[in-house]
C-alpha cells in the first residue's frame, strides 16, 4: 500500500485532543491516541475520536501477563480502534494472547496488532546500560520476526530497521514508524530519526508525526507538506 500519514494526539487536554481530531480528521490517514491521553481521559475519549474519519491507531504498548494482555487486547478491540499496540519483549505467548484476545472480538482481523520492538528513545548505548550486549538493529528484527510468528499484524520500528525487517517478515508485514522529523522540525527527545522521505523509501506503511504538526502555526498546512514529502 501507499505510506499514510498518522497524527499522533499527544497530550492531556481533553478539548485540544479533540479539536485537533475534528480539525485533522479529514485530511490525514489516521490519529493516533497514547497513554498521556488515555490515562488522563479513559476510553470514552477513544469512542469520540473513533467516530472522526480516518483509522484510530490506540498506542498503549501493553506489556503484562499473557491473560492479562489478552483481556485488555479485547477490551481495545471493542472500542472500535482500527490498531494497537503489545510490546515485544513480553515474549511469544503474550504476544499470541493478544492476537487471540482481539480475535475473538473482532474475527474479520479488522483490528490489527503489531509489536513495538525498540522504543526510538533508545538507541544502542541505552540498551546496553540496560544490559543488552545487541545492538539495536539486531534486537528489532529478532523481534519482529518473532512478531511475525506468532501472528501479529507488524511491528512499530524506526525506519533505520525497515528494510531489513521487510526482507525478513514480507511486503504484507505493517510497519509503523514513528520517530519522523522532517527537515524543517526539530528532533526532539528521539533519537533515532529520519525524514518522510527516508522512510518512505525504507518500506515504512505508517509515518506517525506529532509535534511538527500539532504545534506548527497552520497544522493543516504542516500535514500537507509532510504528505508532500511523502510523495515526493
Amino acid at each position: 500500500m501507499a505510506a499514510q500519514l498518522c497524527v499522533a494526539l499527544d497530550g492531556s487536554d481533553r478539548d485540544w485532543i479533540v479539536a485537533t481530531a475534528r480539525q485533522l480528521g479529514p485530511n490525514v490517514d489516521w490519529l493516533k491516541i497514547g497513554l498521556e491521553a488515555f490515562t488522563a481521559h479513559g476510553p470514552d475519549l477513544v469512542r469520540d475520536v473513533c467516530s472522526y474519519e480516518p483509522s484510530i491507531f490506540l498506542d498503549l504498548k501493553l506489556h503484562d501477563i499473557p491473560t492479562t494482555v489478552a483481556r485488555a487486547a479485547a477490551n481495545c478491540a471493542r472500542l472500535g480502534v482500527n490498531l494497537l499496540n503489545v510490546h515485544a519483549g513480553g515474549g511469544r505467548a503474550m504476544m499470541e494472547a493478544a492476537v487471540e484476545g482481539v480475535r475473538e472480538v473482532d474475527p474479520s482481523g479488522t483490528t490489527k496488532v503489531i509489536a513495538v520492538t525498540i522504543l526510538t528513545s533508545l538507541d544502542s548505548s541505552a540498551l546496553a546500560e540496560l544490559g543488552s550486549t545487541d545492538q539495536s538493529e539486531e534486537l528489532v528484527l529478532r523481534w519482529a520476526k518473532l512478531a511475525r510468528q506468532c501472528g501479529l499484524d507488524g511491528v512499530v520500528a524506526s525506519a533505520r530497521e525497515a528494510a531489513k525487517i521487510r526482507r525478513v517478515c514480507g511486503p504484507d508485514f505493517l510497519i509503523v514508524t514513528p520517530g519522523i522529523r522532517p527537515s524543517w522540525a526539530a528532533g526532539n527527545d528521539q533519537r533515532r530519526i529520519v525524514t518522510p522521505v527516508d522512510a518512505v523509501l525504507a518500506g515504512s506503511d505508517i509515518l506517525v508525526v506529532g509535534r511538527p504538526i500539532t504545534t506548527a502555526d497552520d497544522p493543516q498546512a504542516a500535514a500537507a507538506n509532510i504528505f508532500a514529502e511523502m510523495n515526493s
